[in-house]
């Protein structure tokens, strides 16, 4: 075959290769903290204790100005910073989860080619829509929901796959990788507190407001556990106060869920 030929079949398989479907972005099953739980589907990841200890990563490489999004579930209040974000030419496969350090930036940064900086405070609330992106210049952008782009950093190094990285440090105690379209605010209740996946109801413990599904959630930091997680996300959208104490609701968490209500991590009642 002569040698022009060959040329334009490799290219034209490299544009059918980054055009091609990929499967959906789900956090690595073995390389993630140790203070970090991941739920059945690997797409909603948990820190249990302490602010630091929360690395996790993307299973697969991601595409240059591929969408990484993510919905904040929980915040935890008593901590400076929170979320750091990037991209890392680290292969989680090859990460044993013991080696990994405390803390994304700097540690991580430090010990390999990486590339991650913190949302700047105040921009993300629990419910929120995070997107992050690396563009073909090596610079990252994120974007809250449906607000402005802004440039966390640069000198992303090209040439070599990136895997998305993640540090739930500090106030963000739980975070949901979304499919890259997904509204700004929830429509829908996230799928670890999806009522479908929960214990049935009993006598007794259904919904102070709804009266039909089973109650089983909890409200942070209030601890009230009388309402469904359709009703409990339909009260955190439209006032953020509990319904029977009338406490600002921070978070809204799965009553049941050991992974969450970890021992030690006592809520008000």
């Amino acid at each position: 075959m002569p040698e022009e030929p060959r040329r334009m079949g490799a290219q034209i398989c490299s544009q059918a290769d980054a055009e091609s479907p990929r499967e959906a972005l789900r956090f690595h099953a073995q390389a993630v903290g140790a203070q970090v739980r991941l739920d059945a589907e690997r797409s909603t990841a948990y820190r249990r204790a302490t602010f630091h200890d929360g690395i996790v990563f993307s299973q697969r490489p991601v595409r240059l100005g591929e969408r990484v999004a993510l919905r904040l579930l929980w915040h935890e209040h008593g901590w400076l910073g929170g979320l750091r974000v990037g991209f890392t030419r680290l292969d989680p496969a090859r990460v044993s989860a013991p080696s990994l350090p405390p803390f994304l930036c700097p540690d991580l940064e430090q010990q390999s080619q990486t590339w991650a900086a913190m949302l700047p405070d105040g921009r993300a609330s629990p419910g929120d829509v995070v997107r992050f992106w690396v563009n073909r210049r090596g610079q990252i952008f994120a974007q809250v929901n449906s607000g402005p782009q802004r440039r966390l950093r640069e000198g992303v190094l090209m040439g070599a796959p990136l895997w998305a990285v993640m540090d739930l440090y500090g106030t963000t105690k739980a975070i949901e990788l979304l499919d890259p379209t997904a509204n700004g605010f929830p429509t829908t209740t996230p799928r670890v507190l999806s009522d479908e996946a929960l214990p049935g109801p009993k006598a007794g413990e259904e919904c102070a407001i709804c009266f039909h599904q089973v109650a089983n959630t909890c409200l942070v930091p209030c601890g009230h556990t009388h309402f469904c997680s359709s009703c409990a996300w339909r009260v955190f959208r439209d006032t953020a106060r509990c319904p029977m104490c009338r406490w600002e609701i921070k978070a809204v968490a799965p009553a049941w869920d050991p992974l969450v209500l970890g021992a030690g991590d006592g809520l008000p009642v």
